[in-house]
């Protein structure tokens, strides 16, 4: 006997889905909307990846802060009014952890003259995609908290950390900022 594994469930047909609380809200609530951009940052963070395969050491940060943005994810799916014994969440470590990483690698770059421009290497401009998104997901997480719907400290730092990261990492994989492409100002007037 075929025993199916189905990737649907139907139950979303309505336009409903649920947190991971159990709860029952429009695909389109707030909360849904912020993990949600967390999700696009990470897919964005794979297309990156397919270009710092070369660069052990921030491919490596950039495997790990995947993880995490599931943990983040789960987090933000999680309301804390909800929270449980074994509820997963962001951690103080995990943000102290990408403030060293964005020291490390800040640390090997040339201090910025200008604006930088998305762009240079494959791997810079998937990054800098990555951060947008990653501003976006701050941003729809904000918007959750002003709605009066609370997100735990640990997790709007994180976001704003990791588009910090993601910033100097796209520096980073533009050749240490050798191929960096900075902004004219006014060039084309």
């Amino acid at each position: 006997m075929v025993t199916l594994n189905r990737i649907y469930t139907r139950t979303g047909d309505g336009g409903l889905t649920r947190l991971a609380s159990g709860e029952q809200v429009s695909k389109a609530a707030l909360r849904v909307e912020a993990y949600g951009a967390v999700d696009e940052t990470n897919a964005c963070l794979g297309m990156a990846r397919l270009h710092t395969a070369s660069a052990a050491t921030l491919d490596a940060m950039l495997a790990r802060v995947q993880n995490e943005l599931f943990d983040l994810g789960a987090d933000l799916a999680t309301p804390p009014a909800r929270d449980e014994a074994g509820t997963l969440r962001v951690t103080e470590g995990q943000v102290e952890r990408l403030e060293r990483e964005i020291d490390e690698l800040n640390g090997l770059l040339p201090p910025l003259q200008s604006f930088v421009l998305p762009g240079g290497t494959p791997a810079s401009a998937a990054l800098h995609l990555a951060r947008t998104v990653c501003r976006r997901a701050e941003r729809e997480a904000v918007r959750l908290t002003e709605a009066g719907e609370p997100v735990r400290g640990p997790a709007l730092r994180y976001l704003t950390r990791l588009s910090d990261f993601l910033f100097v990492a796209a520096r980073f994989a533009n050749d240490r900022g050798a191929a960096e492409v900075f902004w004219q100002s006014g060039a084309t007037r």
